[in-house]
C-alpha cells in the first residue's frame, strides 16, 4: 500500500500520528513544509506516491491550502485532509472549495482522527478501481443486458442505411443512441441534424421541416432551407414523431417514398438525400388505432426497431452513470468531482427515476452543488430519493417541513447556485391542495430571515418554472396546448421557456 503522507511543522504533531497509523499498519512518510512535498511529488512513482496527504493549514514556507491547489492540479484524485485551529475553519470553507476531502480541527481526537484517515483510504482504494472501470467504458455507458443489446444492434446497423425507430422513456437516451448511429454509419461525415416535432407549433413546424421560398407567407423575407436539406448526406433525426400533425404525417411520408420534397411556396422539387432516425416515447400502434397516426408512414418508419430500456430496467448501471455524471457536473462547474458512499449509491440505485437517465443527470447535478463535503452521504440525496416528498394531501411533519424549506432555500440561493436550478433541487416541502399556501408561507418567512433584497424574483420563478414543467408534462410537451390550459398566450409561454431556461 501506497504512504499517508503528512506535512506539519509541529514535530509532535508528526510524531503523534506517524505512531498511530503505524499500529493501524498504515504506512506514513512525513515533512516539515509545503516545498518538500512538490518537490518529492516530482520524483515519486506510482507505487510509492500518496495514498493520502494531510497537511496543516498554516506552515512557513507555504500554505496547506496552496499545496491543496498544487497538489490536485497534480493528482486531482487524490483525497487531502487540511488540519486546522478552531480559529481557522474559515480556511476550511476555502479547503472544500479547492476540493478537500475533510478538514481536522486542531486539537484533535487521536482514534477520530485515524478513523478519518482510514475513511480517507478507504474512499482512495475504491477510486482506484472505479477509475480503472470507467478507462475501460464503452462511448455509451450501460453494463446492463439490456443495453448490451442496444450496442450490440448499434453494431449490425453500422454499415446499413435503413429507416431506424427509436422507442422508449422520456429521458431514456434516445438522442443518444440516434446520433450514435449516425457516428458509426457510412454518413458519419455528414450532418446530423435533431428536431422536436412536438416542441414547435403546428403552423411553424412545415417550414421547419421543408424550409420556404421567399413571399411564401408573411415574414418570409428571404429563402430559408429546412431540416431536410441541413441534413444533406447526413442523419435526420425526428424526435417525439407521435406528435406530429397528420397533414406533415403525409408530406414526411412522400418524402420517405420518393426522396423527393418542396420548400413551402416552392414549385421545384428538392432531392432528399438524407438518412431518417424516428424516436417516440408513445405507443405508436396504438396511436394508429385511434387514428392519430398515419398506418402507412409507421410502417415506413418502422423498418428497424430499437427499444431503449428505462433505468429502472438496468440498474447496474446507476453506478457508473453516477461517476459519469458526477464528473461532467464538476468539469461543468470548474470545481473537484465528488465522490459518493456505497450506502448512497445503493440508495440511489433502488430509486425509480421515472425521468431515467435525464433525472439522474439532474440529480448528480444538484448533488455537485449542494452536497456540503467531498464524499455523498445518503443523507445528502435529494428529497425525491429519500422519499421526502409528501403523499398528495398529506403535509410533511414539522420536523420535515423545516429541512425541507431550509433544502428549498440552499437551492434557491443565487450565492450557492450559478444559474437555474436543476429539477432535482425543486422539492416539493407541501402537499397539494390547500396546504401548499402554507408551504410558500413557510418558503417566504424562511427567505426574509436571510434579509435576502429578492425574495419577490427568487419565489416568482421557481413558481413559473414549475407551473410551465407541469403543464408541458401534461400535454406531453405541446407548447400551444399547455399555454392554452394555462391561459396565457403562445408568445407568453416560449419567452417563459427562455428566460427560465426550460429548454
Amino acid at each position: 500500500m501506497k504512504p499517508i503522507w503528512i506535512v506539519d511543522d509541529d514535530q509532535s504533531i508528526r510524531f503523534v500520528l506517524e505512531k498511530a497509523l503505524l499500529r493501524e499498519d498504515l504506512p506514513t512518510r512525513s515533512f516539515t513544509s509545503p516545498r518538500e512535498v512538490l518537490a518529492a511529488l516530482e520524483n515519486a512513482t506510482e507505487e510509492d506516491g500518496p495514498q493520502i496527504l494531510v497537511s496543516d493549514i498554516r506552515m512557513p514556507g507555504g500554505s496547506g491550502l496552496d499545496l491543496l491547489e498544487k497538489v490536485k492540479e497534480k493528482l486531482p484524485g487524490l483525497p487531502v485532509i487540511i488540519m486546522t485551529a478552531f480559529s481557522d475553519l474559515d480556511s476550511a470553507v476555502s479547503a472544500f472549495q479547492g476540493g478537500a476531502f475533510e478538514y481536522l480541527p486542531k486539537p484533535f481526537d487521536l482514534p477520530k482522527a485515524v478513523e478519518l484517515i482510514r475513511r480517507a483510504v478507504e474512499e482512495s482504494q475504491r477510486e482506484e478501481v472505479a477509475e480503472e472501470r470507467m478507462a475501460s467504458a464503452p462511448e455509451m455507458l450501460g453494463q446492463a443486458p439490456a443495453m448490451q443489446d442496444v450496442f450490440r444492434a448499434i453494431g449490425r446497423l453500422s454499415q446499413s442505411m435503413v429507416t431506424v425507430m427509436i422507442t422508449g422513456e422520456s429521458g431514456s437516451g434516445k438522442e443518444l443512441v440516434a446520433r450514435a448511429l449516425h457516428k458509426h454509419s457510412p454518413r458519419a461525415s455528414g450532418p446530423f441534424v435533431a428536431i422536436n416535432t412536438a416542441a414547435i407549433p403546428k403552423d411553424l413546424l412545415e417550414s421547419e421541416l421543408f424550409g420556404h421560398e421567399r413571399g411564401a407567407f408573411t415574414g418570409a423575407q428571404t429563402m430559408r432551407r429546412g431540416r431536410f436539406e441541413q441534413a444533406e448526406g447526413g442523419t435526420l433525426f425526428l424526435d417525439e414523431i407521435g406528435d406530429m400533425p397528420f397533414d406533415l404525417q403525409t408530406r414526411l411520408l412522400r418524402v420517405l417514398s420518393d426522396g423527393h420534397f418542396y420548400r413551402v411556396g416552392g414549385h421545384n422539387a428538392v432531392k432528399a438525400n438524407v438518412r431518417v432516425i424516428a424516436a417516440t416515447h408513445q405507443d405508436l400502434e396504438q396511436r394508429v388505432k385511434e387514428g392519430g397516426f398515419r398506418e402507412d408512414l409507421f410502417h415506413r418508419l418502422n423498418v428497424i426497431r430499437l427499444r431503449l430500456p428505462a433505468l429502472r430496467e438496468r440498474r447496474e448501471d446507476v453506478f457508473m452513470l453516477t461517476r459519469h455524471f458526477l464528473q461532467q457536473s464538476a468539469k461543468q462547474l470548474g470545481v473537484e468531482p465528488k465522490r459518493i458512499s456505497d450506502t448512497a449509491l445503493q440508495l440511489l440505485s433502488n430509486f425509480g427515476f421515472p425521468g431515467n437517465v435525464r433525472q439522474l443527470e439532474n440529480i448528480c447535478h444538484w448533488l455537485t452543488v449542494m452536497a456540503p463535503a467531498q464524499v455523498i452521504e445518503p443523507k445528502d440525496l435529494p428529497p425525491e430519493v429519500l422519499g421526502m416528498i409528501p403523499e398528495p394531501g398529506k403535509p410533511l411533519a414539522a420536523a420535515e417541513k423545516s429541512d425541507a424549506v431550509r433544502t428549498e432555500w440552499a437551492a434557491s440561493s443565487d450565492k450557492v447556485l450559478p444559474g437555474p436550478a436543476p429539477e432535482a433541487a425543486l422539492p416539493v416541502v407541501a402537499g397539494v391542495g390547500q396546504n401548499w399556501e402554507s408551504g410558500l408561507e413557510a418558503e417566504a418567512l424562511a427567505l426574509l430571515a436571510t434579509g435576502r433584497s429578492d425574495v419577490w424574483d427568487v419565489l416568482t420563478r421557481r413558481f413559473e418554472s414549475k407551473l410551465i414543467q407541469t403543464a408541458l408534462a401534461n400535454t406531453r410537451g405541446r407548447r400551444i396546448e399547455a399555454a392554452q390550459k394555462l391561459g396565457i398566450g403562445r408568445n407568453t409561454i416560449t419567452r417563459k421557456i427562455q428566460e427560465l431556461h426550460l429548454e
